[in-house]
């Protein structure tokens, strides 16, 4: 995994007036926290931060912290991203310190390979179950995504933790029965002829209805004019 380094300040003030002074200027609140340390509070350049996310092909990417012009630097991982549900702009970031030479237990995505054979051939659907797995490895060694191949699936088989292809300086912590996606018949929505003809029934009712209003309607006036006559 490719780490990333980013300049920080620590951040001086506090409170919520604080911080929307600091996202206001484009920085973003932040706190570093773990590895048997206090927290620091820091703050983040927005532009900066958001650029490296977007470069970054992994979810759990390792961040280099750097404060400031003081040389000081740790290694982290963001464990909180905080954003805004409509404008999308990042509010406030939670940084957890790692040991490089210690494992770390993260959550890693799955990405599925191939088109299943019981998709292509016999109308099947693929069910995608398992979307993310729990492994154990170095900080480094953290896999972008674990891949499996769904090619082979016929209609009612599937693929489990097993069939994960994960690296050997990696470990597998969820339970290898585990299916993580498989392929299933067709799901058909089959009407009764009896409930077709209720339902033919109850769309011509209005209009049978509607009919008899309009002639009982034309009798009255009739009944009207010759009265009058």
């Amino acid at each position: 995994m490719s780490e990333m380094t980013i300049e920080v300040r620590e951040r001086m003030g506090r409170g919520k007036g604080a911080s929307r002074k600091l996202r206001a200027g484009g920085k973003i609140p932040a706190v570093v926290y773990g590895g048997d340390r206090d927290p620091v509070a820091i703050e983040v350049d927005r532009r900066e931060l958001r650029d490296l996310l977007r470069k970054s092909s992994s979810e759990n990417a390792v961040f280099l912290l750097k404060l400031g012009d003081t040389g000081k630097s740790r290694h982290t991982m963001i464990r909180e991203l905080q954003v805004d549900p409509v404008s999308r702009q990042i509010l406030h970031v939670d940084f957890q310190r790692v040991n490089m030479s210690e494992k770390v237990r993260v959550m890693v995505s799955i990405e599925l390979s191939g088109t299943p054979a019981g998709v292509k051939n016999e109308g099947g659907v693929l069910d995608f179950i398992t979307r993310e797995v729990e492994v154990e490895c170095l900080p480094a060694d953290i896999p972008t995504h674990l891949a499996v191949d769904v090619s082979a699936l016929q209609i009612g088989q599937h693929v489990g933790a097993a069939n994960l292809q994960v690296p050997e300086n990696v470990t597998l912590l969820e339970d290898v029965t585990r299916v993580i996606a498989s392929v299933g018949h067709p799901r058909v929505i089959e009407v009764e002829e009896e409930e077709e003809g209720l339902l033919e029934a109850e769309l011509a009712e209005p209009e049978v209805i509607g009919r008899g209003k309009e002639e009982e309607e034309e009798e009255a006036e009739e009944e009207g004019e010759s009265g009058g006559s």
